[in-house]
């Protein structure tokens, strides 16, 4: 038997967040949770942020019981996040303020305002990012608009994974896929874009020097070995994007035209390519062109996901009716087919708070009939959903030439079955599951493969399928599904 080998991934979502011990053990990965924690925004002078002190304890608390908890030192560590929110420091190293949430409403009109500066097709032509009100560029300009003073005070810039590393080791860098989601950097070069900094009145000397993904940078500091009993363990760049890392961990041996589908709280679908679209096409669809591990780009689709039902089911808590998961399937399955379809990616959905009358709304407002049956409204969701993912594949193909055979579905949301089945069956493709844990094994064979214990991205891939059941869907009810995407598609492309 070949000795185990043990990383520590901290791997922080936008609703909760975990520290796990992964063991590699004769090409076998095991996960062990040994920390998790609530992770979500805290309103500060009616603004929502990030508790970033408050995270950061939790880290520790977790840091602490895997190092512990590991049978020999653990050979590393790596961080993983959500995109586009950051951190600012002063001259002293000291965090400045707690960090805005993606969510928070003061980019609601920035967008427009950032177009009129220096062009639409401009922006997009030069970093080939979809447009999305919570982009760090346009988190950025909206604070240098309301002249906030915390932007002009900021000697560093970090992004949420990068903070988290400053503050383990006092080592300030950005990993690359977590620097691509800012809009801020040339896709081709993978270098901070000089001239868009220069047009917004923007400070590129506050970003830091940007890393590649899958090396060991920097180490854990001697204050907080000391305080953990450890020796100093190196701190790996994963994909520091949590998204990167989910499709690190897609376990494909032999396939070569798959697509992928990260699934959870946002719903991202794409494919790997060697090097970026970028095009009159993609500019059109806002498709996004962000970075992947081992030199590849994520070319995707950012799609509301699972966050409109997530609302919808803490609207109806908040009303006293505190239905589970497994309950908003069942009343989902039971209700009637195709009754209404919404656009997922509709901007009255990006922000928090009474999203059943915002589907409603929506359907009223396209001349659908509304209701107040909640596994209604939750089919609604679910379908409309599916019936996205097939727009997006078929724009995927169209782009890349290519016919996409196998969907692979990754994340947190593989565990909604139905969603599963009604994604095989909008696409009209096999929809092959899992892992559930996708960014935690593509966190952690990315630390393998830093520290040379797996040799390559597709031994990593090899590792994930050996270790972990997948579940497949085959496409059912295609002839009504077929009807329904022919209405969808009207809405998709009509907004």
């Amino acid at each position: 038997m070949s000795e185990s080998k043990f990383f520590i991934a901290i791997d922080l979502g936008a609703e909760s967040g975990r520290v796990i011990i992964g063991e590699i053990n004769n090409s076998k990965l095991s996960l062990n949770e040994v920390h998790r924690f609530a992770n979500g925004p805290v309103t500060e002078n009616d603004t929502l942020r990030w508790d970033f002190k408050q995270i950061f304890s939790e880290i520790k608390i977790g840091l602490k019981r895997a190092i512990a908890s590991c049978p020999i030192p653990p050979l590393a560590i790596g961080i993983d996040t959500w995109g586009v929110d950051y951190g600012l420091l002063d001259d002293d190293g000291l965090l400045i303020e707690n960090p805005y949430h993606y969510r928070d409403s003061r980019t609601d009109q920035t967008m427009e305002q950032c177009f009129d500066r220096i062009g639409k097709r401009y922006l997009y032509h030069e970093t080939g990012l979809q447009f999305m009100q919570l982009n760090t560029i346009f988190q950025l300009f909206a604070a240098k608009q309301a002249n906030d003073p915390a932007i002009d005070n900021a000697s560093t810039l970090l992004m949420i994974p990068d903070l988290i590393t400053y503050y383990l080791s006092g080592h300030k860098q950005t990993e690359y896929t977590i620097a691509s989601t800012t809009a801020l950097i040339e896709p081709n070069t993978k270098t901070w874009h000089k001239a868009l900094f220069e047009k917004l009145d923007l400070s590129i000397e506050i970003m830091p020097d940007i890393v590649q993904p899958g090396l060991a940078t920097t180490q854990l500091s001697d204050l907080l070995c000391k305080e953990f009993n450890c020796e100093a363990i190196p701190i790996v760049t994963t994909g520091s994007h949590d998204t990167a890392n989910a499709v690190a961990a897609v376990p494909v041996i032999t396939e070569n035209n798959w697509a992928y589908l990260s699934s959870g709280t946002w719903s991202l679908i794409g494919i790997e390519t060697p090097s970026p679209i970028v095009n009159d096409e993609t500019y059109d669809d806002q498709f996004t062109n962000e970075g992947g591990v081992e030199d590849t780009i994520r070319l995707l689709k950012n799609i509301m996901g699972l966050w409109i039902l997530q609302e919808c089911r803490r609207h109806w808590q908040r009303e006293g009716d505190d239905l589970d998961y497994t309950t908003i399937t069942q009343i989902a399955s039971a209700a009637t087919p195709f009754a209404g379809i919404i656009n997922p990616n509709d901007a009255s959905f990006f922000a928090p708070g009474e999203m059943p009358t915002r589907v409603n709304e929506y359907l009223a407002k396209t001349d659908q009939a509304t209701t107040q049956d909640k596994g209604q409204i939750c089919r609604i969701i679910l379908e409309s959903l599916a019936l996205n993912y097939r727009w997006a594949l078929e724009k995927l193909e169209q782009l890349s030439k290519k016919r996409i055979d196998v969907l692979h579905i990754v994340g947190g949301g593989t565990q909604n079955k139905l969603l599963n089945q009604f994604a095989a069956n909008a696409i009209n493709r096999k929809v092959v599951t899992g892992p559930i844990e996708a960014t935690a094994c593509g966190n952690i064979i990315m630390q393998a493969i830093a520290t040379k214990t797996v040799a390559s991205l597709a031994a990593g891939r090899k590792i994930i399928n050996d270790s972990y059941e997948v579940e497949t869907y085959e496409p059912q009810n295609l002839e009504i599904w077929d009807r329904s995407y022919r209405k969808a598609n009207l809405l998709f492309n009509a907004e």
